[in-house]
Order: structure tokens, then sequence, then C-alpha cells
């Protein structure tokens, strides 16, 4: 009877895993997720090398952002590489210059009444980009009324 009290009994059951915190945890990093990525609207039909500068800025006001693309055409081969192979893009169809002014007509209609005040077109060229191609691109720019331009580059 003595050794009775002095034996026990090994548990070896594992204990159950609480799972009613797991849905909040998985929507709180589905939410973070949804947050925190950015869809990309345009698919890319230019290839472009970034330019380099000193005097950055970041834009504000994402929304009031209307982007034209300048390089090389990615459906061509990549052998010419040349300045005088640039193509320009416009959402996501090549264009000309002369199709500027219906693009920022159309991106101001898509805009509410305070985002079409600060419209804001950032043209995004490949470094090796005629200057004339950039004068052509911000004369149409000015005809459509678009007189606040961004130009992309990087950081040297």
């Amino acid at each position: 009877m003595i050794q009775g009290l002095f034996r026990r009994e090994k548990n070896h059951e594992v204990p159950a895993l609480n799972t009613s915190s797991l849905p909040d945890l998985i929507f709180t990093v589905l939410f973070f997720f949804m947050i925190v990525t950015h869809m990309r609207d345009v698919e890319l039909k230019v290839r472009y090398t970034v330019p380099q500068g000193t005097e950055l800025q970041k834009l504000t006001h994402k929304s009031a952002v209307s982007y034209i693309y300048i390089g090389h055409d990615r459906s061509r081969s990549t052998t010419g590489g040349g300045s005088d192979d640039m193509v320009m893009q416009l959402n996501d169809k090549i264009a000309s210059i002369d199709e500027v002014k219906h693009y920022i007509e159309q991106e101001r209609s898509q805009m509410n009444s305070d985002d079409q005040a600060r419209l804001t077109v950032s043209i995004k060229a490949d470094r090796d980009t005629h200057m004339q191609t950039i004068a052509r691109v911000k004369h149409a720019l000015q005809e459509s009324f678009a007189l606040k331009i961004n130009y992309s580059a990087t950081e040297k």
C-alpha cells in the first residue's frame, strides 16, 4: 500500500491545440498583404534604363499621377539598342506623340475633381532618349494643359 502512494501514473497524452484565435490571425495577415501590395495596372511593353539623378523627390498623391513610358520596344529584338528605335507607351498600348492629348483627356475624365487639379504626368524615359523626343512629348502635354511634369530617376 505504501508503494501505491509514491507511484505516479504518467500521462503521455498531448494536450489539444487551441485554434480559436487562428481565423483572427489569418485575416490579420490577409489584410496586411492586401494593404501593402501594389497591383501593377500597366503591363510594360517598353524596356528602359532609368537615368540617375541627385536632387530627387518622391511623388505625393499617386492617384493623380499618369505615366508615359519611353523606351525600346520589348517585342523587337534587343540587338538594335539605338535611340532611334524608341517607342512611347500610354497605358497598355504603344502610341505616337499625337495620341498624348487624347490620353491626358481620358485620364482626367477618370479622376475626381481634386485629382484633376493635381494631375502630374510622370515621364519614365530611357536614359538614351533624345531630348527632341522629350521636348515633343512636353509640347503635347502643354497643349493638353498638363503642366506638372515629373521625370523618373534613381538616386546616384
